[in-house]
């Protein structure tokens, strides 16, 4: 499923504009687990951004003062959710909440998120491969934070249903897995 993601009006990119997009494909498993693989796409060159430089992959906290990219996921019909974020650099992120922005806590992940990075000069994706426990119906959040080399910081997702950026806000799980 390809998603197309928004920056917030309050924090535009600077010009010119570009895209960005996630393709997602939720892969059932026959055992306990599934893999989700999201791929975040930006229509401008990789030179333009912030891009933390690729070092040995590793769980990093606060990957959003830069430019990172994150999905929320929240079983459907619980108010629980995971929030995971990747840089570019190939560390990670991964947190569980109990509600919107409550009990935050390091989330226990038996097998670390594949990240990959593609620059293809005019454009660049992000890649990230988790695993999901199967058999569940999940509501989805996508985000990114695009810093660029001028400064300027803009805040992307599916939808911003406040007046500042806030990823966490329950109106942003708007897609649907599988």
């Amino acid at each position: 499923m390809q998603l197309n993601l928004a920056p917030h009006p309050a924090t535009p990119p600077a010009a010119p504009e570009f895209k960005l997009w996630a393709n997602v494909d939720h892969a059932a498993a026959f055992g306990a687990t599934a893999t989700l693989n999201i791929w975040f796409g930006i229509g401008a060159p990789a030179s333009r951004f912030v891009v933390p430089q690729a070092e040995e992959p590793s769980r990093a906290d606060e990957l959003w003062k830069t430019t990172c990219f994150e999905i929320f996921l929240r079983e459907r019909g619980e108010a629980a959710y995971r929030e995971w974020n990747f840089a570019p650099s190939g560390q990670w992120g991964a947190y569980d909440f109990s509600a919107e922005r409550e009990g935050m806590q390091n989330a226990a992940v038996e097998q670390p998120p594949y990240i990959r990075v593609e620059d293809n000069l005019i454009w660049w994706t992000l890649g990230a491969t988790i695993s999901v426990p199967s058999g569940k119906q999940w509501d989805a959040s996508l985000s990114a934070v695009l810093e660029e080399q001028d400064g300027t910081k803009s805040y992307w997702a599916l939808a911003h249903p406040a007046e500042k950026p806030d990823f966490h806000a329950p109106d942003c799980f708007v897609a649907r897995l599988p």
